[in-house]
């Protein structure tokens, strides 16, 4: 009997371990005379719930796509107790295409991946913050891939590859939290790098502050990289910068790209081999560093 109930324990363990998350959900279809107008609609619904609302954003090169960007209460105060780069879990974001398709991020995916080891307090947020989500838009599938949830507080997309944390995601530091947070909203306002504000979250009292950044260079911005391995994920866009501290940082690509499409094959990744240090270099840019 015990030989049983260890097998049946350490089996239901595995299949904890292994139980897997996708990064975004289709929510109801919307109706509109256009895009503007089904942007309108979520909207409305999103605030409904008690969502505010944060930006939207257009990418340059995707006509038929944009998402709306808002923040939950209860998750901004879970974001701000866990601290440094969990402040990238501030915002949550929903795609909306010109055909009505609409489909929003998985709370549970991405809080797990930037709160890391302060998922377990936040929960009760990310879950709260999810069924609201599911009131404003409804509850379809899961899509754009599966990631064993143990694996994404140390996500990275294969061996030797980023993870959240690695050294590339550090753009610049100054002597102040002040002066890195003036230094960006100066350079997002001057549109510096072909770049434009989307949204920002700033959480004084916690030093700590997230930007959402429209990557607009018809080259190398989102448009570009972003149609090419599959417009449908359009609820990863914007990409972001963040400050903690008086250090700025972006996500390095192999790391934030993987993350939202985790489906991916290598060969399509190869297909934007440059994407990576094209982003960071914009990115160093806004942050006050010397980018090419």
């Amino acid at each position: 009997m015990w030989r049983s109930t260890l097998t049946a324990l350490a089996l239901w363990a595995l299949a904890a371990a292994s139980h897997a998350l996708s990064p975004y959900v289709y929510g109801d279809r919307v109706d509109g005379a256009d895009l503007s107008a089904q942007l309108a609609q979520v909207e409305r619904k999103l605030k409904a719930q008690g969502f505010a609302v944060l930006g939207t954003h257009r990418p340059r090169g995707l006509p038929q796509h944009a998402s709306v960007v808002v923040a939950d209460p209860e998750l901004l105060q879970a974001v701000a107790r866990a601290g440094g780069p969990a402040v990238l879990g501030a915002a949550l974001r929903v795609g909306v295409k010109s055909d009505g398709t609409v489909s929003y991020v998985n709370p549970g995916y991405w809080a797990r991946a930037y709160l890391r080891d302060g998922y377990a307090a936040a929960e009760p947020a990310v879950r709260a913050a999810q069924a609201r989500l599911e009131r404003a838009l409804g509850t379809g599938a899961g899509f754009g891939g599966d990631v064993p949830e143990g694996d994404l507080a140390n996500y990275r997309y294969m061996f030797g590859m980023e993870r959240l944390d690695s050294a590339n995601s550090e753009l610049n530091a100054f002597a102040t939290f002040d002066e890195a947070l003036r230094t960006v909203q100066a350079n997002l306002a001057r549109g510096v790098g072909a770049t434009a504000k989307v949204y920002e979250v700033v959480l004084p009292q916690q030093q700590l502050a997230v930007f959402g950044v429209a990557l607009n260079d018809a080259d190398t911005g989102e448009g570009w990289w972003a149609g090419k391995i599959g417009a449908d994920h359009v609820a990863a866009l914007p990409y972001e910068i963040y400050v903690v501290g008086g250090k700025v940082y972006s996500p390095y690509a192999r790391y934030r790209i993987a993350l939202a499409w985790p489906a991916l094959g290598m060969g399509q990744f190869m297909g934007i081999v440059r994407a990576p240090d094209a982003i960071r270099d914009t990115m160093l840019r806004v942050a006050g560093g010397s980018g090419h």
